[in-house]
């Protein structure tokens, strides 16, 4: 045997493998199992119902589920199924593909998503919404703290309307050399537009994927609440605008007191280099692609409002003979309709128009494959009978609570669920069948509930990750940044949900 050389290489010690957090369709792969199991250790149980079908307080009762092993796994094989379009049966409130009965998937939210994901997409691909945020960002870069409030309200109006969250991470090789070159560092960058859009959608008033998904769980209209979560979004976006400036102005005049620090380079841009960023101009017809952007969804935002009962403060309020009262059907024809008039708008021709639409019905199926998930989970909870069995627990920890107080905690309940399930269409999917009707126990309307919850610091979102990425700033240094302004926003919406149950 011949003694080892010294030419062998020694062999390197293979990388560990960093943990990732699995995506939102794993995480309600897992729930949907763990469901599934618990099921068998849950006691089966329901309330009594009113008229309209919803529960009735302490009338809640033992019961035998009836299901037996070969049906559960039958429910955990279809729970897709079913959560697409599962029909529950009016006798025996079981769901089913093939029941005769009303509808308990998520059909209708499901091709909402789709139909507003090709909307989308269409208006991305005209190139009009990007040029008017890189123009607004070139108009304004002589004017840091203009610049900063003028992105962050753009954002933040994108985002409470439509969602925009994933859509800025475009943006960063813009923004990041143009704070740079103003005196600001990184952080300022990251702050600018992760919590720009990031508190449009926390405030969601139209949002499709929160508070729309979020409604169609809760069983009540998109245009419920929409008064409150307005002032809400008009306040927090003014808190946390003003918390982005304050920062940046500290930085600028001190350089050290930046808490991203600045990367080889960064100092030594000048501001000449923010006025060599030339972005082309708005076109005629970049414009008239913005004007029908905003009609569409000012026509939708219209079409959902009560206005009755928003203006009259009447729950009961006859309708006024002009209200739509359109729900996710109309709206997804609308937004279906409305990719077809931009595209027609911005001259993309037949085949481009229709391979976008389909292009961006196929970017947006995550979300929506996700919505149908989380409605398989309640589909087994629903056969098995323990979704009362959950509801009669929380019951007890919120009885004799104040309406203020059982909003409160119906906020802190849904913080770590943001965590868990970071997608807004899918929490709200899974949470709301067992939140909503706590708020008709605690007196309280469910348009509070939707409101209530907050995602600008999860980890578990490629728009927090993915945007420090970018942006070089490390999600420690990014946690030091946000955690006095999440205190401040935790206060605030608290105040606001429970002053909002007080009000309802």
């Amino acid at each position: 045997m011949s003694a080892p050389t010294d030419t062998q290489a020694p062999q390197q010690p293979q990388p560990k493998r960093k943990f990732t957090f699995p995506s939102a369709l794993t995480v309600l792969v897992i729930v949907t199992i763990a469901v599934w199991v618990l099921a068998f250790l849950i006691p089966s149980g329901q309330y009594d119902r009113d008229d309209s079908g919803a529960p009735i307080q302490g009338t809640y009762h033992r019961v035998d589920s009836g299901r037996s092993f070969v049906d559960r796994l039958n429910d955990l094989f279809l729970s897709p199924v079913n959560g697409l379009y599962g029909i529950q049966d009016t006798k025996t409130s079981l769901v089913a593909p093939d029941n005769t009965g009303d509808l308990y998937g998520s059909a209708g939210v499901f091709l909402f998503v789709l139909a507003i994901g090709s909307f989308i997409t269409v208006v991305f691909a005209t190139g009009a919404l990007d040029r008017g945020i890189g123009r607004l960002a070139h108009r304004l870069r002589d004017r840091g703290a203009l610049l900063i409030a003028g992105v962050m309200v753009v954002f933040s109006v994108l985002g409470t309307v439509e969602g925009f969250a994933e859509e800025t991470l475009g943006f960063y090789g813009l923004i990041v050399p143009l704070m740079l070159a103003l005196g600001y560092d990184r952080m300022t960058a990251v702050g600018t537009i992760i919590l720009g859009a990031g508190i449009g959608v926390l405030c969601s008033t139209v949002n499709p994927f929160a508070t729309g998904v979020a409604s169609a769980a809760a069983d009540i209209s998109l245009g419920d609440g929409i008064v409150l979560r307005f002032i809400m979004w008009i306040v927090l976006t003014a808190v946390t605008v003003t918390y982005v400036i304050r920062y940046a102005k500290r930085v600028q005049k001190d350089p050290e007191r930046s808490l991203s620090g600045f990367l080889p380079g960064d100092r030594d841009q000048e501001e000449a280099e923010a006025h060599a960023v030339e972005v082309p101009e708005l076109t005629g017809l970049h414009k008239a692609v913005l004007t029908v952007t905003a009609l569409v969804f000012a026509f939708m935002i219209f079409s959902v409002v009560p206005w009755s009962s928003a203006l009259s403060g009447k729950a009961d309020a006859t309708p006024y003979g002009f209200e739509l009262g359109w729900s996710f059907p109309e709206l997804a024809a609308l937004f279906l309709v409305a990719a077809v008039l931009v595209g027609l708008v911005a001259h993309l021709g037949e085949q481009r128009l229709s391979s976008t639409i389909i292009q961006g019905a196929a970017d947006f199926i995550s979300p929506a494959l996700v919505i149908l998930l989380a409605r398989g989970v309640t589909v087994i909870m629903n056969n098995s009978k323990i979704t009362d069995t959950v509801l009669h627990s929380i019951e007890g920890i919120v009885r004799g609570t104040s309406s203020g107080s059982f909003a409160i905690i119906v906020f802190v309940v849904n913080l770590p669920l943001a965590f868990l399930i970071p997608s807004t269409s899918g929490h709200a999917t899974l949470a709301m069948p067992v939140l909503a009707p706590l708020a008709d126990f605690a007196g309280v309307s469910r348009a509070v509930v939707v409101t209530a919850w907050m995602n600008l610091w999860v980890p578990t979102t490629a728009v927090t990750i993915g945007g420090v990425a970018l942006a070089k700033v490390g999600y420690d240094k990014y946690l030091r940044f946000i955690w006095p302004l999440l205190a401040v926003l935790f206060v605030l919406i608290c105040g606001f949900v429970a002053a909002g149950a007080a009000w309802t």
